[in-house]
């Protein structure tokens, strides 16, 4: 599998999908879908993070296919703000550059998750459903 966006791998995610932009998820075109799939799952998350690994968006049983913009698509998971959906990145200022992994997951089942369900909850649901996964890495800082 592959996820591709309006950045490339390792390239700086515009301010439009930041805390200081619109903070709308971007656009994520997946490819090479493996045929038995039957749902995506995402998570986004920033290991540069100051406390550890901060968790920007989960979320599972979206349509097979391009994850489109501002998607509303799929189960909301709860992000490290405590919130549903997505957050986009927001490093403290003056901290740098930091890495944010958009990780998809394809599953070959649609999975009975209640909303609000942590990234570790997911990633334990998902074990032995995932047959396939791509990653793509933005860079942002607010310096």
């Amino acid at each position: 599998m592959e996820v591709k966006s309006v950045f490339g791998n390792n390239e700086r995610i515009p301010t439009k999908y930041g805390c200081e932009g619109e903070d709308v998820n971007p656009e994520l075109e997946v490819s090479g879908i493996p045929e038995e799939a039957k749902s995506l799952a995402i998570i986004m998350d920033d290991p540069d993070a100051p406390g550890g690994t901060w968790v920007h968006w989960v979320a599972w049983n979206i349509p097979i296919g391009n994850i489109e913009e501002g998607t509303r698509a799929g189960v909301k998971g709860k992000n490290s703000w405590g919130k549903l959906g997505y957050g986009g990145p927001c490093p403290p200022r003056g901290h740098g550059i930091h890495h944010y992994h958009f990780k998809v997951y394809a599953l070959d089942s649609q999975l009975t998750l209640a909303e609000g369900t942590t990234k570790e909850e997911l990633l334990k649901a998902m074990e032995e459903h995932i047959v396939g996964e791509a990653e793509l890495v933005g860079l942002y800082s607010r310096d």
